[in-house]
C-alpha cells in the first residue's frame, strides 16, 4: 500500500524544536529547480537584497518555522572538485541562510569514516525522518516516512557526525 507523505510545509509546521537536513548528491534533477539552475548556467545570479525577487514559499516556511523556536539545520556531504550543481547549490545558499537554516558544507574526502545514510532526508524534532528517493540521474523519484525511534536515533546521530565534522558555509570554499 503507498505511503501519504505529508508536504514539507505540514511536517515542519508541526515541528517544535528541531529540523535537521542531509544531502549527500552530487546533483539533483528537481523540476521546481530547473528553471534556476538553467537561468545560473547562464550568468543569471540573484540579488540577495532584492528578496522579493527570490524569496519563495520555501523560505517563508523556514521563516515561520525559526520565529517559532525552531532550529533548522543542513549538512551537504560534497564531492570534490565540487559538480557544477553543488556550484549552484552553494551561490543559491545564502538565501537559506537569509531563511533562518544554519548551513555547513563536508567534503566527502573527509567523511570516509562517517556511516551515513544511502538516501538524503530531514529529521523532525528526533521524533520522524522523511528520506528522499532519487534515481539515477538526479530526478526525484519519491518520499517515504520512517518514524521507528531506532532508526530515527541512528540517522539523527549520523546527522550529528556529519555536522560537527562539517564546515560552516561562511568558511567553506569551492
Amino acid at each position: 500500500m503507498p505511503q501519504i507523505v505529508p508536504p514539507f510545509a505540514d511536517l515542519l509546521a508541526g515541528c517544535h524544536r528541531s529540523a535537521v537536513h542531509l544531502e549527500t548528491r552530487d546533483a539533483y534533477g528537481v523540476d521546481d529547480e530547473d528553471v534556476g539552475f538553467a537561468a545560473w548556467r547562464d550568468g543569471w545570479s540573484y540579488d540577495l537584497g532584492d528578496r522579493s525577487s527570490w524569496w519563495n514559499g520555501f523560505h517563508g516556511v523556514v521563516s515561520d518555522a525559526i520565529s517559532r523556536g525552531v532550529v533548522m539545520r543542513r549538512a551537504r556531504v560534497v564531492s570534490e572538485p565540487v559538480s557544477e550543481y553543488i556550484r549552484y547549490e552553494y551561490a543559491c545558499t545564502p538565501q537559506n541562510i537569509a531563511a533562518g537554516e544554519d548551513v555547513r558544507w563536508l567534503p566527502r574526502r573527509l567523511a570516509s569514516d562517517l556511516l551515513i545514510p544511502g538516501n538524503d532526508l530531514w529529521i523532525f524534532d528526533d521524533r520522524l525522518i522523511r528520506f528522499s528517493l532519487f534515481a539515477g540521474d538526479g530526478r526525484f523519484v519519491a518520499d517515504v516516512m520512517e518514524d521507528a525511534a531506532d532508526v530515527v536515533k541512528r540517522h539523527a546521530e549520523a546527522f550529528e557526525a556529519v555536522w560537527d565534522r562539517a564546515i560552516p558555509h561562511e568558511d567553506f570554499r569551492i
